[in-house]
């Protein structure tokens, strides 16, 4: 496989396009993000003046006032923790209902929306702030370093998203672009950028994996790659299992020591962030050394540690083991095998431990492709999709819908229109009618999700289409559409066809769904699969007898006089067998008592469609006929 040019940092020349705004792009992280920037298909990521390009992505509101951003907030921890926000990517599209399981440990105060689906706030410096005007100023941080690298304005960005960000996720970090003065190009899942910066678009074939080990989250995703166009098949995580993990167990070990060795130390979360500190810094020379060792002073008592790789390794090998289970379950949803990966690409810092490339190497049976540096390379993808976008390209990126979208119909039940992993961008339509004779309006229930009945799905969106003609159940046409766009964000439009009226809405939920969410969905709806499918056809046998029932009391109380009382007497038993069976679970039954009433109606529906003909024919001549056939 051909690699695209790495130059040495700071050795890379810095691109200038022509006149007017440039494109960059952007890797809005948990922990770190990152801008770069691609000139003639070579990206590079923009660094500050000490030659780093990453910017912690923590963002303080300090008590003197104004806001800091990166390294300077991360160093007002120790003192105004409260004032401080960070991961704050996590919060991206969720509402309260997402987090009560972890609001009782954030360091700050969570406020819940107005509404009863508006995302949540967190009260910071005494105000309450959305995670889409936390992480804006985090793009007005890397629009800044852009524009102060490149001397040129800065207003459009490719931005990278988790794969499982869903359409309240995506929506919230467009609008934190917006506010950051960013038009977004394009919202690029984070797994395919890392493939596009390793040039897999530029010849490669086949399936490729991307393993992404970051400080606070782990995601999987196999991509295939087939004459330009990537497509995402299938991809999974753990939004709790990172390198953090890796920190605390040397922080635990540490003070277990000290613990053992007498001193007493009352571990408050400044002895705690101490201990962790140095972790950090003890792992990340483990990376190319046997051993190392650490100073760590705790309420002004020093104590002295040693660790080796190996006594590293074997505290993080569960934790690495998680990770490959859980590719192993990716793979298995796909239908792929670990020989059939013809290359994994490795994104994050946490990557650089030895012992997780050892393992991903051992499990795919080939070395990880290493050669961009792991916390770069997804900002480097993005620069070159911003580049392609803005100067042309041929590279075409399919993304894929993370769940199922549908409607609700009649009974609650769920009819998907675009099922979940398809690619985008796409448009689908499907044609609906009414339910009830001379229905003028029909309200829209759009839904999320995998199982069959609405309330075991996400609820999206609510709309009516008003002015339907009144026409008998059944006449009316009615298309519903779904427009899901390259980013993943979707619009729903109604149509009723005869006359033209039509109503349309963005689907822009103020919070969505968390990872661990959308895995429990999918998870659900195979476990519930059977259940599910009888509930469904239960309920459609329901719904399409009580439509019966309303359409025989609508003739009867027209033409009943056209049957005479043993007639009327036989059908108004088949009606109340039908009726009964509605009122039980027995879907059979219902389906044969549906078809018993059919068959004893049939008669009388042929009456009232003579007499029907008759009253047409009524006081016309046969020339008067002739002629209007003529017409």
């Amino acid at each position: 496989m051909t690699l695209m040019e790495i130059h040495e940092p700071g050795a890379t020349p810095l691109p200038h396009a022509g006149e007017g705004s440039l494109a960059v792009g952007i890797d809005l992280g948990t922990t770190n993000s990152v801008v770069a920037i691609a000139r003639e298909g070579k990206p590079a990521a923009l660094h500050d003046e000490t030659g780093k390009a990453m910017v912690p992505s923590v963002v303080a509101y300090p008590s003197s006032g104004g806001v800091l951003v990166g390294d300077k907030a991360r160093q007002l921890l120790a003192h105004e923790s409260r004032n401080v926000v960070a991961s704050v990517k996590r919060l991206m599209g969720r509402g309260a209902a997402d987090l009560h399981a972890v609001a009782g440990v954030l360091p700050y105060e969570i406020e819940p929306g107005s509404g009863e689906t508006d995302m949540v706030k967190l009260r910071i410096a005494g105000k309450a702030r959305s995670p889409v005007e936390i992480s804006a100023e985090i793009l007005k941080a890397l629009r800044k370093r852009a524009e102060e690298a490149l001397e040129k304005p800065v207003e459009r960005a490719v931005i990278t998203v988790p794969a499982y960000f869903d359409d309240a996720a995506r929506t919230a970090t467009r609008d934190a672009a917006r506010v950051a003065g960013l038009e977004v190009l394009r919202l690029v899942n984070e797994p395919t950028a890392a493939a596009l910066a390793y040039g897999l678009d530029k010849g490669s074939e086949g399936l490729y994996a991307v393993y992404d080990l970051g400080g606070g989250t782990f995601d999987f995703s196999l991509l295939r790659l087939e004459k330009g166009v990537f497509q995402v098949l299938a991809t999974g995580g753990d939004t709790a299992l990172g390198g953090d993990d890796f920190d605390r167990a040397i922080a635990e070990r540490m003070l277990a020591e000290r613990k053992k060795d007498g001193l007493g130390d009352k571990l408050d979360e400044a002895a705690v962030k101490t201990a962790l500190a140095l972790a950090r810094h003890m792992k990340e020379q483990l990376s190319d050394r046997d051993q190392t060792s650490g100073r760590l002073e705790v309420s002004g008592v020093p104590s002295f540690h040693a660790l080796t790789r190996a006594e590293f390794e074997a505290m993080i090998a569960n934790y690495v083991k998680r990770t490959l289970d859980i590719a192993r379950h990716v793979l298995g949803d796909a239908g792929m095998t670990a020989a059939e990966v013809q290359g994994v690409v490795l994104v994050g810092g946490s990557t650089r431990v030895p012992l997780v490339r050892a393992e991903v190497a051992k499990m795919i049976g080939k070395p990880p492709l290493t050669d961009i540096d792991p916390d770069e390379v997804v900002a480097l993808g993005a620069a070159l999709q911003a580049e392609a976008l803005t100067g042309g390209g041929d590279t075409l990126l399919l993304d894929v819908t993370p769940l199922s979208l549908g409607l609700e119909t009649m009974g609650g039940i769920v009819e998907k229109v675009v099922p979940r992993n398809t690619p985008i961008p796409v448009q689908l339509a499907q044609d609906f009618t009414t339910y009830q004779d001379g229905q003028t309006a029909m309200a829209i229930h759009v839904v999320q999700g995998e199982r069959e009945m609405v309330a075991d799905c996400r609820s999206l969106a609510r709309f009516e289409l008003l002015g339907i003609p009144p026409m008998t159940a059944g006449a009316a046409r009615i298309r519903v559409a779904f427009a899901v766009d390259a980013d993943g964000l979707l619009a729903v439009s109604a149509e009723e066809r005869t006359t033209g009226v039509q109503q349309r809405i963005e689907v822009k939920p103020s919070y969505g769904l968390s990872h661990e969410d959308m895995a429990d969905m999918l998870y659900d709806s195979l476990e519930h699969a059977e259940a599910d499918m009888t509930t469904r056809l239960l309920t459609e046998a329901k719904v399409e007898g009580r439509r019966n029932l309303l359409a025989l009391d609508a003739a009867l109380a027209k033409d009943g006089a056209l049957l005479d009382p043993a007639e009327r007497a036989e059908l108004d038993r088949g009606r109340a067998r039908l009726e009964s069976a509605i009122a039980g679970e027995d879907r059979d039954e219902i389906n044969a008592a549906a078809e018993a009433l059919e068959t004893l109606s049939k008669p009388f529906a042929e009456r009232r469609m003579d007499r029907g003909i008759r009253d047409a024919l009524a006081g016309k001549s046969v020339n008067e006929l002739e002629s209007r056939v003529g017409e």
